[in-house]
């Protein structure tokens, strides 16, 4: 069964992302538990989470992510900076434990603060480290199309913050982005393109360890190390990409999640029926 889905609001109460989440023909999805550019995270109240566990049963949504915020950075050079990235990713993982949520979704972060990339690896490897995983819940580390001093852009990055954090592949995995893997220089638009990175993920991570897919297309060109997200078939990856990413055998029960742009001529209830279009 195609598992796909959208990143919907929780305004109202994170149980209305049910709602918005059947309303654009999802069946799985993704949230934010708080503002992505706050640092504060509080833990819904009590009959709100009872109503996001039975709506999302009853509706049959599965998995969810929660995405961790943008101001979490592992891999800075500033201990406070680090501290409290540390702090603010413990408590949403709780408030998605709390939610019954599977996964959190976690940009690694960036080497900043005059430190070089390798430096800025082993950090997100040791931050990782110190924040407790409760069962039920899997950190999602998700690459990144490689801009600037942005981390995880490879999956060889990836797996040594996974291989430094000490946690195992129960409580650790990763999440693909379509588009910031072609920005990255993953030439997912051709076959022999979406064939090596396959091949790579495999050798590197574990074809098993992908949990998660978040389906974008780009707005800018292969290897062009940016990350502006497109309708799906209508960016660089294009239809032809897309519709083989969906049928590779390897992929296709890969949970998928778009996060693509909101107008008023397409939005995501557009684009999951593009996906589910092209998956046929």
């Amino acid at each position: 069964m195609l598992r796909v889905g959208a990143h919907v609001s929780i305004a109202g109460g994170v149980g209305s992302a049910v709602g918005r989440q059947k309303a654009v023909g999802g069946n799985c999805g993704q949230i934010f538990v708080s503002s992505p550019r706050m640092w504060a995270v509080k833990e819904p109240p009590e009959d709100e989470i009872k109503r996001f566990r039975v709506l999302r049963q009853g509706e049959d949504q599965f998995p969810y992510a929660v995405h961790s915020k943008y101001l979490i950075n592992l891999g800075a050079g500033s201990d406070p900076v680090i501290e409290r990235s540390i702090s603010t990713l413990q408590r949403e993982l709780d408030v998605a434990h709390a939610l019954g949520i599977e996964y959190l979704v976690l940009h690694p972060g960036a080497h900043t603060g005059g430190i070089d990339r390798p430096h800025g690896i082993r950090k997100v490897g040791d931050s990782l480290a110190s924040v407790s995983v409760e069962a039920g819940v899997k950190i999602l580390l998700e690459n990144t199309s490689g801009g600037g001093t942005t981390l995880g852009r490879t999956f060889q990055e990836l797996r040594e913050m996974m291989d430094g954090s000490g946690l195992g592949f129960d409580k650790i995995g990763i999440c693909f982005d379509t588009c910031h893997g072609f920005c990255a220089g993953y030439g997912i638009h051709k076959e022999d393109g979406l064939l090596s990175m396959i091949e790579e993920l495999d050798n590197e991570i574990g074809l098993k360890n992908l949990c998660l897919m978040h389906l974008n297309d780009s707005k800018h060109p292969f290897d062009s190390r940016r990350d502006e997200h497109q309708h799906i078939g209508e960016g660089h990856i294009g239809d032809e990409g897309f519709r083989a990413l969906l049928t590779n055998e390897s992929l296709k029960d890969v949970p998928k999640v778009l996060e693509t742009p909101v107008t008023k001529e397409r939005g995501y209830e557009w684009n999951i029926r593009k996906v589910i279009k092209l998956a046929h």
